[in-house]
């Protein structure tokens, strides 16, 4: 399946960049979600119209989502749990909480977007990523904390 793309998609390719993708992947994400447009001669010729308007978006949502890192990279999370031995946790601290926790810090960041590398069930300093951008990735650090102590 053909198709142009009408914003960037990490692995696949920038705006305007034509690209063959397998018909599931075209039909059931990228054209829904708006991503791509099917690559038919009356297609390239609106693209073409539109082409500026669209890397500009782009752009500015790079700029945004550059300007989020910053303020993210120096936030300090903190989150107190309930643990069994004063270490490790009842259960996980989720990308759920993560989420509520930026929110309630003023940061909207969908819970999707969070990216954990292993699961936190212990007390002490996590890493975390959130991808705002498909080239913008912020990097956190949460401290979790005993309720028990």
């Amino acid at each position: 399946m053909q198709l142009i793309l009408l914003e960037r998609v990490a692995g696949l390719g920038n705006v305007g960049d034509e690209v063959t993708v397998k018909p599931g992947y075209g039909r059931n994400y990228l054209l829904p979600q708006g991503k791509a447009t099917l690559a038919t001669d009356a297609n390239r010729k609106v693209f073409a119209r539109r082409r500026q308007l669209l890397e500009e978006k782009q752009r500015h949502a790079l700029e945004q989502a550059q300007a989020l890192a910053e303020k993210l990279a120096g936030l300090k999370l903190t989150i107190k749990r309930a643990t069994s031995d004063g270490e490790h946790l009842y259960g996980s601290v989720t990308t759920h909480e993560l989420a509520d926790l930026l929110h309630e810090n003023g940061h909207e960041v969908e819970r999707r977007h969070i990216i954990l590398d292993d699961a936190i069930k212990t007390v002490g300093e996590h890493a975390f990523r959130v991808r705002l951008h498909p080239d913008v990735v912020a990097e956190l650090t949460l401290t979790v904390e005993s309720e028990n102590s």
